[in-house]
Order: structure tokens, then C-alpha cells, then sequence
């Protein structure tokens, strides 16, 4: 047996040059918005927490030495 899944609709107010941007990146991968928020909203399920970091620190500045030697540690030699 067949099971129907129920569905809600989300209404969003947006900029609209963001929204216009943003269809055409998710256009080149094939999606549409409502896509990608679905699958947004399935991370936030599954991590139950946002699948970003929204902080309001500013990241850490790391030195050259340090940028370099994370380099060659992940991706070896260069």
C-alpha cells in the first residue's frame, strides 16, 4: 500500500536580486529553491541544529607557517 505524504507550503519574503542569484547557481545544478530548502531543511532534521555555523566571532587568523603546514598535511607536498 501506498502511503501519501503531506506537504505545507513555506512562504519566504526574500530579496529579490538574492533569490534571482540564487535560482540561477541552483539552475546550473539542476535544482530549484524549494529543493534546496527541502534538503536545508532535512540536514536540520538529521543534525537537529543548522548544517552552518551562524556566529557572530570573527574567524581566526591563522598565520602563513600555520596556513602552509595545514597545506602540506592535507594535501601533501607541494
Amino acid at each position: 500500500m501506498a502511503t501519501t505524504e503531506t506537504t505545507s507550503l513555506f512562504r519566504v519574503r526574500v530579496p529579490a536580486e538574492r533569490l534571482r542569484k540564487a535560482e540561477e547557481i541552483l539552475e546550473r545544478m539542476g535544482m530549484k529553491p524549494g529543493d534546496a530548502f527541502n534538503m536545508m531543511l532535512a540536514q536540520i532534521e538529521l543534525r537537529e541544529a543548522l548544517p552552518f555555523e551562524v556566529t557572530t566571532r570573527p574567524p581566526e587568523l591563522i598565520s602563513a607557517e600555520r596556513q602552509g603546514d595545514e597545506w602540506q598535511e592535507a594535501l601533501g607536498a607541494y
